[in-house]
């Protein structure tokens, strides 16, 4: 049996019905590089096509599989995404597909599986371009969500968006004309390095010497909203794994991270480490934690839905459910209501999070606003990132939307607010 497939049934059984993220599900001891890069693709190819996979088993099928076989149905799951979606070759994706359903003890179902991929091996590319890919693969309460708040014609390039693998997007330490050509990445208008994904990154040119990190174009427009933050006291809460630690760190900030999760902050300490660059690191909860006097400044990137990234992270559309934003709206108005607190007259509060949901976002800042916090809302311009104007709202915040900069490869969902302290 195929180590790496075999690898990714058992995660995506794991991810689907346990609820565990991508990469937990597939922490496997003694799997090869290359064989974990694989599995990882292709999860997460079936988990950002798992609507019209699930569609394709259906039309295949006079009657669903019986609830004993979801493994079974698993191993289709994994072979339509090889055949339909990565173009593995058709004697490759169903001899190990039938092999797999043999030795997962499925004997009975192995040549149910074999006919329905020799079926969609012939017929599934004429069967896929007829399906509504974008509402297919897009969970209902989602779908709904995003039509409400943005339209449905930018739901729907949303939706598509979350179809393509990101790209890499770097942040740089100097010049970054030099390490675009070191890199052969380019340079976007908001002045983060882009590079096609794929290849080990630590063998990337300058990443042993620390002269970038990884970090999405929208991901680095918040901590900028700080402005010119040399020499200044400034706390990044729910820090980890630290990409704006490092942003404001390089800027000649004073940081302070800080976040609940030890075990996260080693991470960060580590990237600092590669890096060269320091930070008070502080493993507290935000909510309860203050500083020992006020500080310059405070960026806020609040737990959510993580909507926003499901380019990168097609797990959290199957993860996430909207009763969990009950849960995280409470704790997201626990955390700004404590960052306030934390800042001096005159200082910077920025309230961020990778969420394409309102809830989760101008509806937090609009709630604190109206019970009467003393803060105001410090507008973002369009020079502040990358002269794009479509990035920031009527109301002067930051909203990025994964179709925003469609022709260079698009970007996460973010949103942004800069407040001010009275």
């Amino acid at each position: 049996m195929n180590d790496a497939r075999y690898a990714a049934l058992i995660a995506l059984g794991k991810i689907l019905r346990r609820r565990l993220p991508l990469d937990e599900a597939l922490e496997v001891d003694g799997l090869e590089e290359r064989d974990r890069a694989f599995a990882r693709m292709l999860l997460a190819t079936t988990l950002r096509r798992l609507g019209q996979i699930d569609a394709l088993i259906a039309h295949c099928l006079a009657r669903p599989l019986p609830i004993q076989a979801v493994v079974a149905e698993d191993i289709l799951r994994l072979g339509i995404a090889q055949l339909l979606f990565l173009d593995v070759a058709a004697h490759a994706a169903v001899d190990t597909a039938v092999e797999m359903t043999k030795q997962a003890g499925l004997a009975a179902h192995a040549k149910l599986v074999n006919a329905l991929l020799r079926r969609l091996s012939r017929d599934g590319k004429a069967l896929v371009a007829g399906q509504d890919a974008a509402r297919l693969n897009t969970p209902g309460w989602l779908w709904e969500s995003w039509s409400a708040a943005y339209g449905e014609a930018s739901c729907r390039a949303i939706a598509l968006a979350h179809l393509a693998e990101a790209p890499l997007d770097v942040s740089t330490m100097g010049d970054a004309a030099l390490w675009a050509e070191r890199l052969s990445a380019e340079i976007l208008p908001t002045g983060t390095l882009r590079r096609p994904a794929g290849g080990a990154i630590s063998q990337l040119p300058g990443y042993e010497d620390g002269a970038w990190w990884i970090q999405d174009a929208a991901a680095a427009l918040p901590a900028r909203l700080l402005g010119d933050v040399k020499g200044r006291r400034i706390a990044d809460l729910c820090a980890a794994p630290g990409g704006k630690t490092a942003q404001l760190a390089a800027a000649g900030a004073q940081v302070i991270a800080l976040d609940r999760s030890a075990r996260r902050l080693q991470r960060l300490a580590a990237n600092l480490a590669r890096l060269h660059l320091s930070a008070e690191v502080i493993a507290a909860d935000a909510v309860s934690w203050r500083p020992e006097r006020p500080l310059d400044g405070l960026l806020l990137d609040a737990p959510c839905s993580a909507t926003g990234t499901l380019r990168r992270h097609p797990d959290a559309a199957r993860l996430k459910r909207p009763e969990d934003l009950a849960r995280l709206t409470g704790l997201q108005a626990r955390l700004l209501a404590a960052a306030v607190d934390m800042v001096a007259p005159g200082g910077l509060v920025v309230y961020c999070t990778c969420s394409l949901q309102p809830e989760e976002s101008i509806a937090q800042v609009e709630a604190l606003l109206a019970q009467g916090a003393p803060l105001r809302r410090r507008p973002i311009a369009a020079a502040e990132v990358g002269d794009l104007a479509e990035l920031v709202t009527a109301a002067g915040d930051l909203r990025s939307l994964p179709c925003h900069l469609a022709e260079k490869g698009g970007m996460d969902g973010f949103y942004a607010a800069r407040l001010e302290r009275l």
